[in-house]
């Protein structure tokens, strides 16, 4: 399509006209990250680490921030731009008008087992080799793709996507708009064992994983349900791949949680919090809202609402910051400490 007709569609999509710049209005015909463009593609500047891009990009047409430097240099190499106060925003819309993901037409393959107990709502797509079985209530609109387990008196929202392979165990109560993504395991038993004299002694997870409306679980992760109560993760969150969330913990709304983080069980984690990759999160520990936890930390107790950690043990990251840069001067100090014992007269081993 034309940039100018692009322009108008993002309009729309963004909730507000948006000024551009169309030069000679290329056709746009595809979208691409900044240092993979080509002609004919639209690609974007979100902030100074690719702005020099924007002099050897080949791309035919920029999402840009209101600089008037960088749409002057946009302009200057004959580039067609759009200007938007959140470019990547923006630049995701845009995907969407170029890429719609695979969605099959509402049907119920023949390969399907589905228990007559079972309630199946309206305009439902179930994929070959799915068994859902008795007491399920599957909504309006959902989408389950091959072989997808949904166990007994397991709940699935409308509109909600259950990729190939992953399994929604017994009683699990999974929201409106999620998406569950191939091989995440949403109910499974807690890691619960009492121990005793001769070993351990299996504690029945007889609670509930809640996931509210709007929740997306990365693949292979794993959400398990407590022994009592439940497991609950609020509103519009996400989790990346290969995460796991353990017996009764509570995450709140709109946290991003990145792949091969773990939490053991009972963590309560607030609302809009940001947690890196390889996190680990010990039993109990409190993480108030809006904190940010760096990639590989491990925290072993509360985290202030607020506040960034790092490090493991956690601590606040400008602690973090400063240990580091002295960790990477040890041997340089150990050779000034063994220099003044051998100075003082001191025993140096």
């Amino acid at each position: 399509m034309k940039f100018s007709e692009l322009v108008e569609k993002l309009s729309l999509a963004y909730g507000q006209p948006l000024f551009a710049e169309t030069g000679t209005d290329p056709e746009i015909t595809a979208v691409a990250a900044i240092d993979q463009a080509f002609p004919g593609s639209l690609s974007y500047i979100d902030g100074g680490k690719f702005a020099s891009r924007i002099k050897t990009t080949t791309a035919s047409a920029l999402i840009l921030p209101k600089d008037p430097d960088w749409q002057a240099q946009a302009t200057a190499q004959g580039m067609a731009w759009v200007e938007a106060p959140y470019p990547r925003l923006l630049f995701a819309q845009a995907i969407a008008l170029f890429y719609q993901p695979y969605k099959p037409t509402p049907a119920i393959h023949p390969t399907a087992v589905i228990d007559p107990a079972a309630e199946i709502g309206q305009d439902v797509a179930i994929g070959a080799h799915v068994v859902i079985q008795a007491g399920a209530k599957i909504g309006n609109q959902v989408c389950i793709h091959p072989n997808v387990v949904v166990y007994p008196e397991a709940l699935v929202g409308d509109r909600t996507t259950l990729h190939a392979n992953c399994v929604i165990h017994e009683r699990a109560r999974v929201g409106a708009d999620c998406v569950i993504h191939a091989g995440a395991v949403v109910g499974s038993e807690g890691f619960g064992f009492v121990p005793i004299p001769t070993g351990w002694y299996k504690m029945e997870q007889s609670g509930y994983v809640v996931l509210e409306d709007g929740v997306e679980i990365g693949c292979n992760s794993t959400i398990d349900r407590p022994a009592v109560g439940e497991t609950r993760i609020a509103r519009n969150t996400k989790l990346d791949n290969m995460v796991h969330i353990g017996h009764g913990c509570e995450i709140g709304q709109d946290c991003a949680i990145a792949a091969q983080t773990g939490m053991a069980g009972g963590v309560k984690v607030g609302n809009r919090v940001l947690i890196g990759g390889q996190v680990g999160i010990a039993n109990q520990a409190v993480v108030g809202d809006g904190a940010q936890i760096a990639a590989q930390a491990g925290v072993h107790g509360d985290v202030k609402p607020g506040t960034g950690v790092a490090g493991s043990p956690a601590v606040a990251h400008p602690i973090y910051l400063k240990s580091s840069a002295i960790y990477a001067r040890l041997p340089e100090l150990y050779h000034l400490v063994k220099q003044i014992q051998k100075q003082l007269g001191l025993p140096t081993n």
